[in-house]
């Protein structure tokens, strides 16, 4: 039927009956008292209009406002409608006396105006589901593209399908494989069952496995055709498909599976890269799902609209999904850098193999610590996960620089170099050969003009010279090993040195030269370390060539203070620090913790060549010194010591 009409005992029903004899029309009667109820067809109520007032208003408001009509029939001898009645909510009006073509044009003119009502309502109503669903979508499509958590990601993306199609359970399938292996040979493409939620029966366990990547299964048959499949019972389907379901997780859990609506999600080159399977949609999303009746009184088929609209959301998961990978892949690809940059350094210089991830633990743990401190100075500072990153990248970089160092200055172990120790034990040797020819030659030389005559008392005597000599010049070569340690020393330590060192010899042409140069004598009487004031000038420029190295590189937002952070882990509070001596708040919190490892890992390190290891509490009781003489941050030292940050050590 294409009508209906609502009527009261007051209309004669003959009359529109017979102007209506050729429509499709269905009657129904209805009591002021009731409620007026509108059909799934075109509605009109025909009232007379002395039982206008029978009716509440609000009632026919709402009557009109949901698409129906109202045809009024007066009196015989009224001129107008009665002014009780409100003229908006009339749609015709007749009066008595009438013909049956006045019926008829009055009652076609109050269907079309419910029909037109309600197809602006459904337009409206439409309308704003269609705003209501752009605004979901839109708004999971701002909390995918933030998500920065791959499982967070896929189980976000889940768990929206379910819910803005009302769906009470789902599974999230990714495409795998397809790679060439290390031997070149392309892996074979699988569909991994990646997440799985089932809101009636939460307890169910998740076990993950992986399906052939074919036609035999549901998921497989749209990872392969790259269609959307819609079933409204996974038990029956069509024949002569090449898909079928396996019940064997029904018929261990007791569920039911019957509506399915299974969507390819496919990246920005058209590809699949993944599965989106969404089960019994519900007909009261909250409802759950426990006997055979719930499953029959509450699954719905999926409709043309969620198609559309969970393939919409399917397409903006997949984007989000290959975005999370290519960002995982990115800070692989950086960790593998950072991971080779910090290999090249120790490569470079041995002596300091792990400084770099220590210290990176360390700053990173007492960054933890400041974060949890409930008191004091930094109790209202904390960290993000992107800033502990960083923190961490630039405690890994912090000695870059030292590829911007010779070689031979950044493992210098002594205050000589080898070549140069190396040459002076050479000439010692010669010193020492030419004593003893010199002793040779006055025994022959004595024989030859004397004989035998007191040639013994002789012979002693040389002999006492001679070892005196060697027992000399053997000290000497003590006394440049000695010096040539890197310790502390006070001043007026090298005087002996000095002294051996103005004695002189003659060389193969006749020369008469130093047992010790001047720049030799400059670094042995070097009285802290083994370096000279150049090349520990040489050896603090790393940082510096640390900070140019680090700002070539194009860092994202959450991590471009790493070449400032890096920059000053050399600086003290109070100036004394270098390259730049900046004090006090011109050095970034962060470089202050960087500073406490720093030092701590310098001074305990147990595989420095020029130094000895240094026990803890020694150390700690060193940093408690620097923090006295305002050197450092007292309040990071006391969080640094107290949280026992120096323990860890993992990189």
């Amino acid at each position: 039927m294409r009508y209906l009409l609502l009527h009261t005992n007051a209309v004669d029903l003959g009359p529109i009956a017979a102007a209506l004899a050729a429509e499709e029309i269905e009657t129904c009667l209805v009591h002021p008292s009731e409620a007026l109820r509108i059909g799934e067809r075109p509605t009109v109520l025909v009232l007379d209009v002395a039982e206008w007032t029978s009716f509440h208003a609000e009632d026919l408001r709402r009557f009109v406002a949901a698409g129906g009509s109202v045809l009024a029939i007066g009196a015989q001898h009224s001129d107008d409608v009665p002014p009780a009645i409100p003229e908006d909510l009339l749609a015709a009006f007749v009066s008595r006396p009438y013909g049956r073509r006045q019926l008829l044009v009055a009652l076609r003119s109050a269907y079309r105006e419910a029909a037109a009502r309600r197809d602006s309502l459904r337009s409206r109503e439409e309308a704003v589901t269609r705003t209501r669903e752009l605004g979901e979508l839109t708004r999971i499509g701002m909390a995918l593209a933030t998500e920065r958590d791959y499982n967070t990601l896929l189980d976000l993306i889940l768990s929206q399908a379910l819910e803005i199609t009302g769906s009470d359970a789902g599974s999230l399938y990714l495409v795998e494989g397809g790679e060439a292996d290390d031997e070149g040979t392309e892996t074979e493409r699988t569909l991994h069952f990646k997440l799985a939620q089932n809101h009636s029966r939460p307890e169910i366990p998740f076990i993950t496995h992986t399906i052939a990547l074919d036609r035999a299964s549901i998921a497989g048959y749209v990872a392969t055709t790259g269609e959307p499949l819609v079933l409204d019972d996974a038990y029956v389907l069509p024949e002569g498909v090449e898909y079928s379901i396996n019940r064997s997780f029904d018929e261990t859990y007791g569920y039911r599976t019957r509506s399915m609506l299974t969507i390819p999600m496919k990246d920005h080159k058209d590809e699949v890269i993944g599965v989106l399977q969404l089960i019994n949609r519900k007909r009261h999303p909250d409802a759950k799902l426990r006997s055979p009746e719930d499953f029959d009184a509450e699954v719905i088929p999926y409709s043309g609209r969620l198609v559309e609209l969970v393939s919409a959301l399917a397409g903006q998961a997949a984007v989000s999904i290959e975005n999370s990978q290519l960002y995982e892949d990115i800070e692989r690809l950086f960790e593998g850098f950072v991971r080779a940059a910090v290999t090249a350094i120790e490569q470079r210089d041995p002596t300091t193999y792990g400084h770099s991830g220590r210290v990176a633990s360390m700053t990173v743990g007492l960054a933890e610590a400041v974060d949890r401190a409930p008191v004091g100075t930094y109790r209202d500072v904390g960290f993000t996960r992107e800033e502990i990153r960083e923190i961490r990248y630039a405690g890994l970089l912090h000695d870059f620089g030292k590829v911007g160092v010779r070689e031979q200055v950044l493992v210098k172990a002594k205050k000589l170099y080898p070549r140069e120790l190396a040459l002076i034990k050479q000439r010692h040797a010669f010193i020492r050969r030419t004593a003893e020819r010199e002793f040779y030659r006055q025994r022959t030389e004595y024989l030859e003009r004397h004989g035998r005559q007191q040639y013994d008392e002789f012979r002693a005597q040389l002999e006492d010279e001679h070892r005196k000599q060697l027992a000399e010049l053997d000290h000497f070569m003590q006394v440049v090993a000695d010096a040539n340690e890197p310790s502390l020393l006070p001043a007026g330590t090298f005087e002996e040195l000095i002294q051996l060192a103005e004695r002189h010899y003659e060389d193969l042409d006749g020369q008469e030269r130093p047992y010790l140069t001047d720049d030799e004598i400059r670094f042995l009487t070097i009285r802290k370390g083994s370096l000279d004031d150049a090349e520990r000038l040489e050896i603090e420029s790393h940082v510096t060539h640390t900070y140019r190295f680090l700002r070539q590189i194009p860092w994202t937002k959450e991590l471009r203070e790493i070449p400032r952070i890096a920059y000053g882990h050399h600086e003290k509070l109070d100036g004394s620090g270098y390259p730049r001596r900046v004090t006090g708040t011109q050095i970034p919190i962060q470089t202050r913790m960087m500073t406490v490892a720093d030092i701590y890992d310098a001074l305990t390190a147990s595989d420095r060549p020029y130094k000895r290891a240094v026990p803890s509490d020694r150390a700690l009781a060193i940093i408690a010194s620097e923090v006295e003489g305002g050197m450092l941050d007292a309040d990071l030292v006391k969080l640094f010591i107290d949280a026992k940050v120096f323990q860890r050590t993992d990189a």
